[in-house]
């Protein structure tokens, strides 16, 4: 079998995860006693993963969190007042879903910020659309758009977005 012009053919049509795992499983004494329908499941099944992969990293790098938090490493013993069953339920997801807001409060240094990337980092592998600023940041951002006339172009983009993490809020004066 000719390797190289299937990898080509594969890569031209825009299916790299499965151009991968073709090389991969070409030296793989295993799956060669597989059948055509199993070894074309199993580089679709790669071709799917790499795909699942490459979004999420886009939507992790357009969240721009400030902490690479996920909510496995939530600790629950930490004195900071956390409710176990109010945050699994905060993690699922369905305010986002119903335009709810959620605001995250409590004395400084308790993590506050973290909570929120952890819930950022969750609603990115759901497939939501996440953005982090701090909000002076985004007032200065907002505030040139207006003296450049893109304000209604970056409201556009800011409303567009699932989940809208404000950070830092209260700071200072607005």
């Amino acid at each position: 079998m000719l390797t190289h012009p299937t990898l080509h053919l594969l890569t031209r049509l825009g299916l790299t995860g499965m151009a991968e795992a073709f090389t991969s499983l070409a030296d793989n004494e295993e799956v060669h006693g597989l059948a055509h329908a199993e070894w074309l499941a199993l580089l679709l099944d790669h071709e799917a993963t790499w795909r699942n992969n490459r979004r999420l990293a886009l939507r992790l790098r357009k969240a721009k969190l400030r902490h690479h938090a996920v909510p496995e490493d939530v600790d629950y013993r930490a004195p900071r007042g956390l409710d176990r069953r109010l945050f699994d339920m905060l993690l699922k997801g369905d305010w986002i879903k119903n335009h709810e807001n959620c605001a995250i409060v409590g004395p400084t240094g308790v993590g506050k910020s973290w909570l929120g990337c952890a819930l950022g980092h969750k609603a990115c592998r759901d497939n939501h659309s996440v953005l982090y600023t701090r909000l002076p940041r985004l007032f200065e951002e907002l505030d040139l758009a207006r003296g450049d006339g893109r304000l209604t172009s970056r409201m556009k983009s800011i409303s567009a977005v699932d989940l809208l993490i404000l950070d830092d809020w209260g700071l200072q004066s607005i």
